[in-house]
């Protein structure tokens, strides 16, 4: 019976993983059990933090129309809470957008939402 050579796959699946975790430190980056390990964790981590992300961004939202506002004599949730009273449909990301980028337009946007 002819010998078979085997070893191909494992070798193959070994190297694929070794090259995704490039860049990781110690053995991470160097040992099948450690870097499968680490790879697995890592894809984890990258799962959470796309959904965290954007908590985070509208986080950060609030904190730029804070900022915004204040000097128009307006709190974040004061303004909020007209923008519901007076329903009007502009989220937070375009209004975070409006006051960095355009503020006469959103001294504007305030003017007509705290007219009551």
């Amino acid at each position: 019976m002819p010998r078979v050579k085997r070893g191909t796959i494992h070798t193959k699946r070994r190297r694929r993983i070794l090259r995704q975790t490039k860049g990781f430190s110690h053995h991470r980056k160097s040992h099948l059990r450690e870097a499968r390990q680490a790879l697995f964790k890592a894809g984890q981590y990258a799962y959470r933090d796309r959904r965290k992300k954007k908590a985070i961004f509208r986080g950060l939202w609030h904190v730029q129309l804070n900022a915004a506002l204040r000097p128009l004599g307006l709190s974040y949730s004061a303004f909020a809470h007209a923008l519901r009273q007076k329903q009007v449909r502009l989220n937070r990301k375009m209004l975070a957008q409006l006051a960095k980028d355009y503020p006469e337009l959103f001294a504007k946007v305030v003017r007509e939402v705290r007219a009551s």
